[in-house]
């Protein structure tokens, strides 16, 4: 697993635009316009700009590549990732991966986003997927990685696993040239509510426990989408919010935005995505510290849970 990990990051090619930034000045990657990271940076920005923090938020193909741009400290300094992909770099042996783990800090746990499985009906599980053509989103995207670690995970090998995203993986489904298409994105996505009945196609189960001794396990109710009435066993994998590994004036910007986030919760939760709602700031994720930047802004921060340090002596 480590080392089809490791390739799918080794693959990464993202350009930052290195400007001269001020020390109230950051950028953000996320994903997507249309997706929800996307939608999140925008509240953030806003909610950054109220307390005089400039955040530019750019788009990005997605998570794993979300995680080279801000380990590379130009341009871009935080970025939304999901954390499997933050797993795989904290377990490799890799030097070049090791490198990108060291310039990385967890600033907050955001949320859990579903696994999406779409394929025909008559496919009855994630399991039956081996031997299938399946979409699983562009090199560089979460859900790429999520897809491949699925597999292995599961024991599937797919006939082909197709980078393509959501957008092109359902029309190719839909015209019966692949099997299933994997996107990883909290419920409801947009896109597959436009989906109907008439495209006779189903959200597959995953029921392999070898997949959730790793990943979360949770259902899609019943009704998210309207051509889907029974609920649905799947896995979850949490979003987080990370750093570059900064000293001096971006430190305090960043520790400034995270009391912010803190502080306006209430604000991002009534004016901002629907996904804020599900937020757990105080979250633990396992193998990874809170950003001492962080930490030492929370202190006394009414509702605020300062995550403890973990073992610097362990890795980084």
């Amino acid at each position: 697993m480590r080392q089809a990990a490791t390739h799918a990051l080794l693959f990464l090619v993202w350009v930052c635009a290195v400007g001269v930034a001020s020390a109230t000045d950051l950028g953000l990657i996320t994903a997507g316009e249309s997706g929800t990271y996307y939608q999140l940076g925008q509240d953030l920005r806003r909610l950054a700009k109220r307390g005089g923090i400039e955040l530019r938020v750019h788009p990005s193909r997605g998570s794993v590549d979300n995680i080279h741009a801000v380990s590379q400290g130009g341009d871009v300094k935080l970025g939304i990732v999901q954390a499997d992909g933050l797993y795989v770099i904290a377990a490799s042996s890799d030097p070049a991966i090791a490198r990108i783990a060291s310039n990385l800090r967890m600033v907050f746990p955001l949320f859990d986003e579903d696994v999406h499985v779409i394929g025909r009906p008559d496919i009855r599980d994630f399991d039956e997927l081996a031997g299938k053509r399946i979409a699983i989103g562009h090199e560089g995207s979460g859900t790429n990685l999520t897809a491949r670690l699925l597999f292995q995970l599961a024991g599937i090998l797919p006939a082909e696993a197709l980078p393509v995203d959501l957008g092109e993986g359902l029309a190719q489904l839909k015209a019966g040239r692949i099997d299933a298409v994997v996107y990883v994105a909290g419920y409801p996505v947009r896109v597959l509510n436009q989906l109907t009945s008439a495209d006779g196609l189903a959200l597959i189960p995953i029921t392999n426990n070898s997949v959730f001794e790793v990943y979360g396990e949770t259902q899609i109710p019943p009704y998210i989408y309207k051509w889907q009435t029974m609920p649905v066993r799947t896995a979850t994998v949490k979003a987080v919010l990370v750093a570059f590994a900064s000293r001096g004036p971006e430190c305090e910007t960043i520790g400034r935005l995270a009391r912010q986030i803190v502080t306006g919760m209430d604000w991002l939760t009534r004016r901002g995505h629907p996904r804020w709602g599900l937020v757990d700031l105080d979250a633990p994720l396992q193998g990874w510290q809170q950003y001492d930047c962080v930490r030492k802004h929370l202190v006394g921060v009414p509702g605020a849970v300062s995550l403890p340090p973990r073992d610097e002596s362990r890795r980084r």
